[in-house]
């Protein structure tokens, strides 16, 4: 049965689009990259010290002098696998979970009626949608903290979001395949859908040209997580994208052995900004007309 608490508190659920349902059969390297990033996400539940995003979180609040607020988590999974804000949630902050995959958001709300002032949302998130879902569920114009792992087009939900809205700070998921200064976003395309290989969302410098133009400065990565805060503020040194890479993700001892599933993009590393270019172009010829990438 229905727990009627939980019921109450779904306060937005939409029908699962039809691209969204019929997912791509995985190919031998989309399995291995859906398994690899399923054990990062478990190591990062568990808490390790060299992979606990949500350490960076409260380390960049606590300089912010922030306490408490409201955190919207945009693709909140099942709200505790590789989640940045279960622990605020649990502090005591309000807030807006949204996921879109079935199996997921009823595990999201089995997991969450234990946060009467987190409100829940299953739909997938778009451009189109974002602004209206932040309103319909009482988003502070300056809310807290955003965090946003879509696994596609990351770039345009963020574009149309900061419209509208300034969250104080901003976890945002990269493409850490792609080093700066190549820019590089998936397309908006409503049909899209991740097939588990390594086509998806932005580049850190696709990221920051983006922060820049709302007037919000890199100010650190943790292997794929770029953090966003306003600019000006003087209490976080600001980072080139060049500077946030290597010491967030590149020059990681541990990266490899983090990351296994990237070994075939490692050539990257080893090119100079032509080739890489080149590289990509190779990589990503299935995906023709459906992505941007330049300098």
């Amino acid at each position: 049965m229905r727990d009627p608490a939980a019921t109450a508190r779904i306060v937005s659920a939409v029908p699962l689009p039809l691209p969204h349902a019929l997912r791509r059969t995985l190919h031998p390297l989309g399995v291995g990259l859906h398994r690899g990033r399923e054990r990062l996400r478990r190591a990062r539940r568990r808490g390790s010290s060299s992979l606990g995003d949500e350490h960076v979180v409260r380390r960049l609040l606590q300089t912010l002098g922030i306490e408490r607020g409201f955190a919207v988590d945009v693709a909140a999974c099942d709200g505790v696998t590789k989640s940045n804000t279960l622990g605020l949630y649990a502090s005591g902050w309000s807030g807006l979970a949204v996921e879109g995959d079935p199996a997921r958001f009823a595990s999201l709300a089995r997991a969450y009626r234990r946060f009467p002032d987190v409100s829940l949302a299953r739909l997938w998130v778009t451009p189109d949608n974002v602004v209206t879902l932040l309103r319909g569920h009482g988003a502070p114009t300056d809310f807290t903290f955003l965090n946003l792992d879509i696994d596609g087009y990351d770039h345009f939900v963020l574009a149309a979001l900061l419209q509208e809205f300034r969250p104080a700070l901003i976890s945002a998921e990269i493409n850490e395949n792609i080093p700066p200064p190549l820019k590089f976003t998936v397309l908006y395309d409503p049909a899209y859908a991740w097939a588990e290989d390594h086509f998806y969302g932005q580049s850190i410098s696709q990221l920051d040209e983006l922060a820049r133009s709302f007037g919000y400065g890199l100010v650190a990565l943790d292997y794929n997580n770029a953090f966003l805060v306003a600019s000006g503020r003087g209490l976080l040194p600001e980072l080139t994208p060049e500077e946030a890479y290597a010491t967030g993700y590149r020059d990681r001892p541990d990266r490899r052995e983090l990351f296994p599933w990237n070994d075939d993009m490692e050539e990257l590393h080893t090119l100079d900004t032509e080739e890489q270019l080149a590289f990509l172009e190779r990589r990503f010829a299935p995906y023709h007309g459906k992505y941007d990438l330049g300098l």
